[in-house]
């Protein structure tokens, strides 16, 4: 963020602790964008992300008293929506790693070219894993949580975390090598 993004949301910030509801309207319509994108990336869908920063942004206002002002109110706010994905999780909990994820069989746009894979067709890609598979890898690979944290969140092991993130990356890198594979045949034509 600018110093001058800082100052704005300071601003509102304490007319967000003074209830003024104008004040959290605009907050939320400053962070929501940026908060969707963290929510994107533990949804299987937009229409899940949604309700992850919907439930994210009710916890964060009915607890803004508990933001001590130590390190950044962007990053306190992240880790609320981090959280909220996690306890949806939680309470759809099926947690049964079975590789049922060739039976989905979701194709993917393709647009991939000589510069690489488009970050849109990634998240899609990582929005296609399991549940499971999805939250772990967005834990650890995006949010830089330890596998002992990543157990502690999710109610598994930290070796069981260790083994759904392996499971995690070989999926997203056979569909990446099918991608090129099928590209590659397109070019060859």
């Amino acid at each position: 963020m600018t110093p001058n993004t800082d100052t704005k949301l300071s601003s509102l910030w304490e007319g967000c602790l003074q209830n003024d509801r104008k004040q959290q309207e605009q907050l939320y319509k400053m962070l929501a964008p940026k908060m969707l994108a963290v929510c994107m990336r533990y949804a299987k869908d937009k229409d899940e992300a949604q309700d992850i920063l919907q439930e994210g942004f009710i916890k964060m206002f009915k607890n803004m008293k508990n933001y001590r002002g130590e390190g950044s109110l962007e990053g306190w706010i992240r880790r609320i929506m981090v959280h909220s994905a996690i306890s949806r999780y939680r309470k759809a909990k099926t947690m049964v790693l079975v590789d049922d994820f060739a039976e989905q069989n979701i194709p993917v746009s393709s647009s991939y070219n000589a510069n690489g894979l488009e970050a849109q067709e990634l998240m899609q890609m990582v929005q296609q894993l399991p549940k499971t598979y999805r939250s772990v890898f967005n834990m650890y690979a995006i949010e830089g949580y330890s596998h002992q944290e990543i157990g502690s969140s999710l109610g598994m092991s930290e070796l069981l975390s260790r083994t759904t993130l392996h499971r995690a990356r070989a999926i997203l890198k056979e569909k990446l090598n099918s991608l090129a594979t099928r590209e590659r045949h397109c070019l060859a034509g």
